[in-house]
């Protein structure tokens, strides 16, 4: 029987007073599975595009603690000690930092893992030709 999810996309924002943005990951939630996970991919081109000079290493340094938050690891502080949902909620909540998500999202599935992979795919990673 299908589940349903939430899911939000990652977007790097490197100059926010622009408003332009690249998506590099998608966090999905299923409080029936009881589920919280993330998948990023940074396209170095396609951020540099926005920002060239741009510290891709704050980046990637930035979304490591976002999903270590997402994991509910010690390392992320205090965020580690509350359930899935409220990880999602505190990860979804609108920010001013060069990380940004979407709004949530909603859909069903029996699989939110495969979920992620899916999400990524579609619309994180590259068009594929």
């Amino acid at each position: 029987m299908p589940h349903v999810f939430e899911y939000a996309l990652l977007r790097a924002v490197p100059r926010q007073e622009r408003g332009e943005f690249v998506n590099v990951g998608v966090l999905v939630y299923c409080k029936d599975l009881d589920f919280l996970g993330a998948r990023v991919h940074v396209d170095e081109c396609r951020v540099l595009a926005l920002d060239p000079f741009l510290d891709v290493e704050v980046l990637r340094a930035t979304l490591d603690h976002l999903g270590l938050s997402c994991d509910g690891a010690a390392t992320a502080g205090p965020v580690s000690r509350t359930t899935p949902g409220q990880r999602f909620r505190w990860l979804t909540a609108p920010r001013s930092t060069i990380v940004q998500t979407s709004p949530a999202h909603t859909g069903l599935t029996d699989d939110p893992e495969a979920e992620l992979d899916r999400l990524l795919t579609a619309l994180v990673l590259p068009p594929a030709r």
